[in-house]
Formats: structure tokens, sequence, C-alpha cells
């Protein structure tokens, strides 16, 4: 046993460092797009990131920054550290719970039986260290490694537990596991859900003999047990806490911060009498369960750094939960609404009643006020259901489901269909078709991509499909060695089974019913089911024990046998590796950061800019809070500007920016006032339906009765008119220089525009605000996602200087389209943007990062196209040369935008170029057209987008009279365009 010991530990700790070694070569070097920038910025400064936040990832992330040793270009690069890290010691432990749960199917004390043993972690292992998903966040600073890591722990921890006969030891144990369950609570709520199957351990253990009632009583304590951490601890003291707070500050007239300190007081008092009780009566299991609770509450106090930093003000503090009150909503993530889970609403639903709901209180001047209250909606009872699924009354959300589920507009959904999403999409795409990624094979990297099964792995694809590093190709391999592994399992150890596919159920199928998801996401959402795969990865271990007693059958020698099986089973990492190193290898990918400064430096000095989504907005925050990149430069982020709490911040100041010029006050802007949301009501006495924008904040200021609209619950303000203008100091203007000299003739002295919807978000009287007080001595910017935002149709007034639009009192007779300032954008684009290693084919660009590029591309062409326009044909001829140098086909494929360019290369002289670029561009656009007819599958936007490129190609050399070259573009546009119809 000794010897086997070591060798466990031994090969344990080599897979351990060949894990982290692989991570540590695949790592990204830079902040990635998504929620990494956020977290590294955060955990920089120690700031405070979206609810529900990750404390003690940030604590710890904020550690691993000092390794940087003050080299705020490498500081993103440790805190990835702290990820690749983490995964090789998830992998670590789960080698050890493999050969764990491998002891009990292998024949004791043979020549054979640690070889055996050995080779099924090592299997099991190295096969999650390559699965996709897992390998994804591997390599990034997000919460996902460190929550696998904890997962991984108490799962061995547990196993461990298992073999301890003194109980004393077990109750160390219990206790031990307890903790870091309280410390995965600061990083992400996933490693919860495995309770319910440590307590089937804890059962069999226990029991010697079974029965269905122990085991189901078992998993009603063990859910029991989740509930209270997650409703209880979780949101449940704070909340209390809260209760206690309003009630000693209200009711008693006692200062901020009694009620809490009373509550803290009591509540550790009572912990510790109940311990201190627990010793006295010699009762070792409520000694137990109180110690364990108290650990748990222990590592939960990581939150405590939410509360502590907000108070300070960082620049970072996303929903300012500095009161108990706040803080109560930041950990219930309550901005981000609630999805039906038992019973509720489907997508048909109209609102047929609203009711007041509980008060929110907001901390005042001498207590606590209310200040809003929840509403609760009454939906009609016929489109409501149990287990609602399709539930959503977006509008892109509704046209989804209809396509999902077959339904004409305006057919109701039965509950069959309700159940058929749930299994179709829900369960089908948003989960098996992850988890066939991980153990099958993967299509490609494009959104939405499917699985690859035998039959796809042998298919001709187009070359745009076949070079794309994304596409896995696993032959199914590791799928069918883990179909094997469960399958004898299931059959020799039962227990065991049913442990494990506990396991790989609550962290994965569970979820996605809990989760509720809607029909489309912003991205993929694999990574959510890591847990699941690292579940399944114990039946790839296991199904190396399985083909060796199937060869041991044949040859009746143990150590030919576990070698043969040892080679049929080690294909599965190795395939896995070798097809997923290229699109997990992110060394030397700065694009995401390169891009986010190419926005900065798209600004002038102390300007504002306006930001949509995460990866418009994340990659900016790192830029800015670690490298210290445009300090100078005001982030707005769009859909954040609807809360108070956000606009409070913009009315101070961060770094060299100053607050914003708001003209009305942070009252008029309160959550629960009067301006949430202004309905557009149309009064007849405005001259023109037209009203002067400065006069309407004005009336928002003074609270004006003629803007007010009742309620029965409440009252609010509303829009008077659909359309707004405002006067234009054209003088002022002129003497502040912001108006380029060939568009001074354009130069306004009123401004004139319309909302697009009918009414106001709060957002919207925001931007309102700022263009009226803001007297043009900020520069105001909007990148291309807020520009489409914002409820007005403010284009018409834009510039474009670079990848940002400024907004300027200059009108462009066009409707929609923005003038463009060739010279700025010129030497931005050329002189001031970044480009690292865009040019590099042996970096892996993802779907993300390439959509990026495109719209750098995009900006090219823009410039390109107003250069000629300008009759500047030497300046566009160098813009699209660097075009092509700053982003080669053969790093970031030609796409739609380059067939502009092929116009755009012969007219500055370039026809070579142009041949070979639009040879390129047709091939591929006949291969793919080809294949998507072949295999049925019309996606539609993909068919356009190559037709338009055939048709484009075309048009192109007809009008530069090459007409054998368009001839052979319309006939290939001809052949495709007649197979559509």
């Amino acid at each position: 046993m000794s010897d086997y010991n070591k060798l466990n530990n031994i090969t344990g700790w080599i897979i351990f460092i060949l894990a982290t070694t692989v991570y540590a070569l695949t790592v990204e070097p830079t902040a990635s797009f998504w929620d990494c920038g956020e977290f590294i910025a955060v955990s920089y400064k120690l700031e405070v990131p979206h609810p529900p936040g990750a404390p003690f990832f940030l604590l710890l992330g904020r550690l691993f920054s000092f390794l940087a040793m003050g080299d705020t270009t490498q500081v993103a690069y440790w805190i990835n550290m702290l990820s690749v890290l983490s995964s090789g010691f998830t992998v670590l432990f789960l080698f050890w719970s493999i050969t764990h749960l491998a002891k009990k199917l292998v024949t004791p004390d043979t020549n054979y039986t640690n070889f055996v043993i050995i080779g099924s972690g090592l299997i099991g292992a190295l096969s999650y260290t390559f699965s996709d998903s897992f390998w994804f966040s591997a390599v990034e600073a997000e919460v996902y490694g460190m929550s696998s890591f904890f997962t991984a722990f108490v799962v061995w921890a547990m196993l461990k537990w298992e073999n301890i006969k003194d109980p004393s030891d077990e109750n160390r144990w219990m206790i031990l596991i307890a903790y870091m369950v309280g410390l995965s609570i600061g990083v992400h709520l996933l490693n919860l859900v495995t309770v319910p199957a440590l307590g089937l351990v804890y059962y069999f253990k226990k029991r010697e003999k079974l029965s269905t009632r122990g085991i189901i009583t078992t998993l009603i304590a063990s859910g029991a047990i989740v509930l209270i951490i997650m409703e209880g601890v979780i949101p449940g003291l704070p909340s209390f806490a809260g209760k206690m707070e309003i009630f000693f500050v209200n009711n008693l007239g006692l200062p901020f911060g009694s009620g809490i300190i009373f509550f803290a007081a009591l509540f550790i008092g009572g912990l510790v009498y109940g311990i201190y009780y627990s010793i006295k009566s010699s009762n070792a299991t409520l000694n137990t369960i109180l110690v364990s609770f108290a650990f748990i509450v222990i590592g939960y106090s990581s939150y405590s750094i939410v509360l502590i930093r907000s108070n300070y003000n960082p620049p970072i503090d996303e929903n300012n939960p500095e009161d108990v009150l706040s803080y109560v909503s930041y950990l219930k993530r309550e901005q981000y609404g609630s999805r039906p889970l038992l019973h509720g609403q489907l997508f048909t639903a109209d609102i047929v009643d609203q009711k007041k709901g509980a008060p929110v209180y907001t901390k005042g001047e001498e207590k606590y006020e209310i200040t809003d209250y929840k509403l609760e909606y009454i939906y009609n009872p016929e489109h409501t259901t149990i287990l609602p699924r399709a539930y959503s009354n977006q509008p892109g959300h509704v046209q989804r489901y209809r396509e999902i589920l077959g339904l004409k507009n305006g057919e109701k959904p039965s509950f069959a269909d309700n159940l058929a999403y749930m299994f179709k999409h829900q369960l089908g795409t948003m989960y098996f078709r992850y988890f066939m990624w991980n153990f099958a094979g993967r299509a490609s990297d494009i959104q939405g991509a499917d699985w690859v099964g035998l039959n796809d792995a042998f298919e001709k694809v187009p070359s745009m499909l076949e070079e794309n590093k994304g596409r896995n190709i696993f032959f199914m391999i590791p799928l069918m060695l883990g179909i094997i592994g469960l399958t004898f399992q299931y059959y020799k150890d039962p227990r065991n089974f049913a442990f494990v596919g506990l396991l790989f159920f609550l962290t994965g199928a569970a979820i996605v019913l809990y989760l509720n998801s809607p029909p489309t996401e912003p991205r993929e959402r694999d990574y959510i089911y890591a847990g699941s795969y690292y579940a399944y990865a114990f039946w790839i271990g296991l199904g190396f024990i399985a083909i060796f007693k199937g060869i041991m059958a044949v040859i009746k020698k143990g150590v030919p046998a576990a070698a043969i099986a040892l080679v049929i089973c080690l294909s599965a990492p190795i395939i896995m590796a070798s097809e997923g190193w290229d699109d997990h290898d992110r060394s030397n990918r700065y694009f995401s950061v390169d891009s986010a400064k190419n926005f900065l430096a798209s600004c002038e000095e102390n300007a504002i800019i306006f930001t949509g989504g995460d990866n418009d907005t994340f990659p900016l925050w790192y830029v800015q809070e670690v490298e210290g990149f445009r300090t100078d430069v005001r982030v707005i982020v769009l859909s954040y500007f609807n809360t108070d709490w956000y606009i409070a911040q913009m009315m101070r100041d961060a770094y060299e920016s100053k607050p914003l010029p708001f003209g009305l006050t942070l009252d008029n802007y309160k959550q629960g006032g009067l301006n949430d949301y202004l309905p557009l009501v149309e009064r007849q006495n405005i001259k023109g339906g037209t009203m002067n924008a400065a006069q309407f904040i004005k009336l928002i200021k003074e609270e004006h009765p003629a803007l007010a609209v009742p309620t029965s619950i409440s009252s609010y303000n509303s829009v008077p008119a659909k359309n707004f203008y405002l006067p234009v100091d054209s003088a002022k203007v002129m003497e502040l220089g912001i108006i380029p000299e060939q568009f001074a003739s354009r130069l306004s002295d009123r401004m004139t525009w319309s909302m697009k919807g009918r009414g106001l978000e709060k957002k919207d009287l925001a931007i309102l605000d700022l263009i009226v007080n803001n007297n043009w001595e900020r520069p105001i910017y909007f990148n291309n996602t807020s520009a489409s935002s914002v409820n007005f149709n403010l284009k018409d007034y834009m510039v474009q200087e670079g990848n940002a639009f400024r907004l300027l009192p200059i009108r462009n007779q066009t409707s929609g389209e923005m003038f463009v300032n060739t010279d700025i954008m010129f030497d931005n684009m050329i002189n001031n943007f970044h480009w690292r290693e865009l040019d590099n084919p042996t970096v892996y660009y993802s779907e993300d990062y390439r959509n990026f590029v495109l719209n750098h591309r995009a900006s090219f062409n823009t410039l390109i196209q107003n250069l000629l326009a300008e009759g500047k044909t030497e300046k566009a001829r160098e813009a699209i040369l660097k075009c092509l140098e700053f982003m080669p086909d053969n790093v970031i494929r030609y796409d739609h935008f380059s067939v502009q360019q092929v116009g755009y290369l012969i007219l500055v002289g370039e026809e070579e170029k142009a041949t070979e670029m639009a040879e390129l561009i047709s091939t591929r656009s006949d291969e793919m057209l080809t294949y998507l007819y072949s295999t049925g599958n019309l996606d539609r936007f993909e068919l356009q987008k190559n037709l338009i490129s055939l048709s484009e190609l075309a048009r192109t050399f007809r009008g530069t009279e090459n007409l054998e070259l368009a001839s052979k573009y319309e006939e290939l546009f001809r052949k495709h365009y007649e197979l559509m119809q």
C-alpha cells in the first residue's frame, strides 16, 4: 500500500506539472474579451465588479498582480496565471479522485494493480485537461478555473473522508470541506451544487444496508443544506441584518449602523455559545455542524471586501453596495431580474395587472427612506403554466421561440411545446451540444456551431471551415470511452456510479433547468457546465479499466493487457490535445486590449465616450485602470446609465476626468422617482410638435406638473413631444475650434432630432441633459453600439474620427449618414492605433477577436471611400495598403468588408492586388454556397452574405470594363441565386 500511495502521489504531481505547463504555455498574455478585463481591473485595485461579485478571486488576483513587479503591462498575465494554477490543481485532485474510485474496480495485490489504477487516473485527468470548455477557462482571468478547483477539492476531500476510520478525524475533514465551500462562495456558487452528491458518499459510508427511503432522505437533507447556504446564508444573513438595521434606525431612532452591530453581536454570540454548549455537553454531531457552519461563514466573510471598498468610492463601483440594503440587492443580483422556474408566464402572456410589492429602502439623511416599490406583474392565467420554459416576451426571443417550435405568429404554445423547447433547445442546443463539443468534436468556433460526429468528421467542407482552428475532430473517441466507463461502473460499483452520475447531473442538466435560459445568448455558455465535463472525466478514466479487463479476458496476461489498454485509451487525450492546441493557444494575442486603446485613441482630450455591451466596455476599463491609458476620457456604459448609482458616480472626479456637466440633480435621477421611464404623451400646444430640449430639461428639474402622468400607484413624468431642437451659439462653437474647416459651412444654429421609440429611458434623459448642458466644451463620442442604441436619431450630427463618432452641431444632408474627418481619422488609424501581432499567422483569433478586427476593416473602408471622394487618391492608396498590412488574409481572412476593397484597390492603381483578392473571395463564396446547398443548411445570413459578395465583385469589374472577370462572377452569382429560389 505504501508503494501505491507513493506512486499515486508522485504521478498526481507530475500530471499537475504537465497540466499547469500546458496552460502556462497557452495562457493569454493580457486581458481577453468578456468579463476578464473587468476582473483584472477590479482585482488590481480591489474595486467592485458586477453582482454578485467574486471577492475571494479578487483578493487572490490582487496578490498575483504583485508578481508583475510594477510593470502594469504584466498585471493581466499574472492574474491570468491564477486561473492557470487553479486549473492545474483541479486536474491534480481529479486524478486522485479517479484513482480512489478505480481502486474499488481492480483486483488488489496483483502485479498490474497499481499500473491499472494509475492508468485510469491518468486517462481521465488528461482528458479533462484538454477538454474544450475547461481549457478555455484555464487560460484567462475568469472565475471558472478557480471554481472548478473548489469543486475538485471538495469531491477529493469527501472521498478521502470515506476512508477515515477515526470519528474525530472524520469531523476535521468535514470542517475542512465546509470551509472550502465557504471560500468558494467568494468565487462562484457552482460548487454548492456538488453537496447532494457528497451527501450520497456520506450515506453510503454510514449505512451498509441501503434503502430507497434512506437515499431520498439523504438527498432532501443535502438539498436543504444547499438552500440554507444559498438562501439562508448568502442573502439571508444580510437581509435579516438589513431588516434589523431599518427597525433600529427608523423605529427606535438609533444611529446608522446600530442594527448591524446588534445583529453581528447576536449572531456571533449565539454561534459561539452554541459551540461552547456542544463541547460542554460532549455532543460531537452538534459541534461538527456548528463549527462547520462557522467555517462556512468565515469563508463567506470575504464578501466584506465589497462593502469596505464600495465605501471608498473607487472608479469601478458597480451598484454602489456601500450600505447593508444596497449590499443585499447586490448579493441577490436584483438588477438582472428573475426568471420563472416552477410556475409562470409563457411568452404569449399579457400583463393584465400589477400590484405594489415590497418597499425599496434607501439611506437618507437621518433614516432609511422608501424610494420605490417592487412591482409584481399579474399575467393572463390562460397563458401561464407549471415549469415555464418558453417565457420571455422580448421581441427577438419571441421570434426565436416560434422558429424553434414551428409556431405561426399569434399561435399560442401548448404545454407540450413548452416542454419541447426545454428538451430540444435548453437541454439539447444549450447543453448537449456543448457536451459533445468536449468529447466528440466541434464544427468551428463560429457561434452556433454544431458538434461533429463520425460522419461529419470525414465530410468535405469549405476552406473557411476546414481552416477554422476551432474545428476539432475527436472521432468521438473520448465520448465512447466515457460511455464504456459509465456502463462498467454501473454494473461493477453501483454506489459510486450513483455518486458520479448525480454529480454529472447536478453540474449539467440541473443547472440548465435552474437557469431557465432564454433562446438566445450574447455568447456560447459552455463554460458554465465544466463541472459536468469534470464528472464525465471520471468515466473516461474508468473506461480504461473496462478496456483492460476486456483485453485481459482474451490474452490472460495482466501487464501486457494494461499496456495495450493504455495505448488505446491514451488516444483520447492525445487527439484532444493535438486538435485543441491551435484554438486554445492564446499566446501573443493582444487585440482585445489594442482595440480598446483604439477606441480611446479615437477621442480628443478630456472626452466622454458612450459604450454598449461587455466587450465594448471591459477592455476599456482594463487599459485605463491597469495600464493607465487615456484616463482623461470618461467611459460611460449606456446600460448602466439607467441607474441612479451610476449617474452619481459620473458626478464625481475619476483620474484626470472631471464630473460630467449635468444640469439635473441626483434627485432627478433617483431610482423610483419621476424619471425612470418617460412615456411619450404628445401635447397639442407645442408648436410644430417640436420642443426645445433645454426647456424640457428645465421642466424636469422643476418637476413641473405639466409633465406629470398620475397612476394608481404613483406618478411619473412624460415626454410632451416626439421631436426636439437645441439652439446652437454658432459664434461660440467656432471660437472653441471644434468644427473642422471643411465642415464649417455645415455648422447649424439649430440641431433637430426625434425620438426613435415611444418614450425615454433614464439613460436617454441623461444623454439629453449632457448634450444641453455641455455647451460643446467637452467632446462627446459614441461607439458604434451606443450610437445605434441611444433613443435619438443623432447620427446626422456625428463625425467619424477613427472607431468613435463625435457629436458636433453640423448636419449631414443625407439622413442617417455621418461625416468623416479624414485628416484626423487617417492620423488616428495609421499613426495612433495599435496593431500588435495582428499580422502574425501563428496567433489564434477567435470569433470575438475577428469581429473586432472586421470593425476596424470597416472603419478603413469608410476612411478610404471618403479619401477617394475628396480626391486624396495617394492617401487612400496608403490607407488600403496599411489595412492589408495590418490585417492580412492569412491571419484574418478576407470577408464581406474586403469585397469593397477590391474596387478601392482598382481606383488607387493596385489592379493586381484587386484581382488576387477577388479570386480568393469568389472561390470561398462559391465553396460555401455549394456546401450550404448540398447539406440543406440554408442559413439565410450566410447565403445572402456570399451572394452579395459575388454580385458586388461582378458589379465592380463591370464598372472597370473588365468584362471577363465580371462575366465570371455574374455566372457564379446566377448559378447560386437560382438554387436559392
